[in-house]
């Protein structure tokens, strides 16, 4: 009879009972059991060297020696970049082959899931559609991540700016609050380091979109228009329009939660900073074929301006100047500009029944000439 699926062991039991017959042959015994005597005679070596009937239990069939296996050398190195940076096979596959070590991204992989130090995916869904912009400094977003609690009642806000195009962390600054003055302090910092963008993305929340004087335009914003940047505003809850940003908050989160949050404002003013070199200089990064955003990132040429020049309008404008209302009159009426803008000047351009409002390089607002109805022309964007 062949031997069952279950209880094996008890079939190779019975075939060397019935072995122990003298009347049976060898090749009948066999036959009986259904299995070759080349089996046969292998149970019955393994039952007589081990003197025991429990000899005949299946055994591993793992192999005495793994050549193929990972040394215990390499496998350490593996399991200290995973505790120290929480990188999968991809990315870290760049910095061991950097230390000398060739492994295959599946491989670190395994050693990972092998070693149990895999953890949950928490990423959100991604986009359905990537945009980005041709080269750097063509477009920056800016975004802040909401706080951590500190002791004491304190908090810190993280302010962050990316470069579209190479992912380069511009900015990553830790703030007290958010009120103008402290964002503007930290963008001035980031100007002077790196120069000026052509663009700026960010959301509608403060203190870069000001909701209160149904122009969305803010004081932070008329200073990055002054320095010749033009203002680009998300969609309102549409997150991934600042995907950029957004991606780089959420690993910057799985960082601090891995090396574990500091309680205090200079702890993590030193560990933003310590985030920004890692992230900028050491990080692999997918999107820019596991090269990191330094190597992709450089300056811009256009330096920042302490004292912008006045702007020059064309020649022919009609250049009015906002009231102390933020309003502006014309043909009569008096039209809501922006109380952003009180005291600055600007040009009012006619289209048929219209007027375009428009602050240096921007158009700001639009006038309804027959309703005497106005709405802001700083639009949102589904992308930058």
């Amino acid at each position: 009879m062949p031997w069952l699926e279950t209880d094996v062991r008890d079939q190779r039991i019975q075939f060397v009972l019935a072995r122990t017959r003298a009347d049976v042959t060898m090749t009948a015994t066999c036959e009986a059991f259904g299995i070759s005597r080349r089996t046969g005679y292998k149970w019955l070596a393994r039952h007589h060297a081990a003197g025991s009937v429990a000899a005949l239990a299946d055994q591993s069939r793992r192999p005495a020696t793994s050549p193929q296996r990972t040394g215990a050398a390499v496998t350490a190195r593996v399991v200290a970049l995973r505790a120290a940076f929480g990188w999968g096979g991809a990315k870290l596959a760049v910095l061991l082959a950097a230390e000398g070590f060739q492994l295959a991204p599946r491989t670190i992989d395994r050693i990972i899931a092998r070693e149990g130090l895999t953890h949950p995916d928490v990423a959100p869904t991604a986009a359905s559609q990537r945009f980005e912009r041709p080269t750097a400094n063509d477009l920056w977003q800016m975004d802040a991540k909401g706080h951590y609690p500190l002791r004491r009642r304190r908090r810190c806000y993280p302010l962050s700016i990316v470069d579209d195009h190479s992912r380069y962390a511009v900015g990553l600054y830790g703030l007290a609050t958010l009120h103008e003055p402290g964002v503007r302090a930290a963008l001035i910092d980031c100007f002077e380091r790196y120069g000026v963008p052509a663009a700026m993305l960010m959301d509608h929340g403060t203190p870069w979109w000001a909701p209160a004087n149904g122009a969305g335009l803010s004081t932070l914003g008329v200073f990055l228009l002054n320095q010749g940047i033009r203002l680009l505003h998300g969609r309102v809850r549409h997150p991934q329009t600042q995907g950029k940003v957004e991606r780089f908050h959420r690993t910057l989160g799985e960082r601090l939660r891995r090396a574990g949050l500091p309680t205090d404002f200079a702890g993590f003013v030193a560990a933003l900073a310590a985030f920004r070199v890692e992230y900028n200089q050491l990080r692999p990064h997918a999107a820019l074929g596991l090269r990191p955003p330094a190597t992709q990132f450089r300056p811009s040429r256009r330096a920042y301006q302490p004292r912008p020049p006045r702007w020059q309008y064309p020649t022919g404008s009609d250049v009015r100047t906002v009231d102390h209302n933020g309003m502006v009159g014309y043909q009569g009426r008096r039209f809501f500009v922006s109380e952003a803008l009180i005291g600055e000047p600007v040009a009012c351009l006619p289209l048929e029944a219209r007027v375009l409002v428009a602050y240096r390089h921007m158009y700001v607002r639009e006038w309804q000439l027959q309703t005497g109805r106005s709405h802001s022309l700083l639009r949102p964007t589904d992308r930058g």
